[in-house]
C-alpha cells in the first residue's frame, strides 16, 4: 500500500492506496528501512512514484505491506 498525503486543509484525509512494487532500491539509507518505487492505483487513475520509504506506521508518502485480511 501507498499512503496518500491528503490535503493540507483536511478536505481529503490520508488514505492507503493499492500499489505494485516496480523497483526495489538497493541503496543504503540512514533509516534502515527499505526504499521502493511503486505504481499507485487511485479511483481516478494511476501514477508512479520513486524512492519511497517503507513505514509500518502509515506515514503519508510512504509504503507498507497490506494488512492480513
Amino acid at each position: 500500500h501507498y499512503v496518500s498525503y491528503g490535503t493540507p486543509g483536511g478536505e481529503y484525509q490520508s488514505e492507503c492506496r493499492a500499489a505494485t512494487v516496480t523497483e526495489v532500491v538497493p541503496r543504503p539509507n540512514p533509516h534502515l528501512r527499505p526504499w521502493a518505487s511503486l505504481c499507485i492505483l487511485n479511483p481516478t487513475g494511476m501514477f508512479f512514484a520513486r524512492n519511497l520509504l517503507y513505514d509500518e506506521g502509515h506515514a503519508p508518502g510512504t509504503w507498507h505491506w497490506p494488512e492480513p485480511v
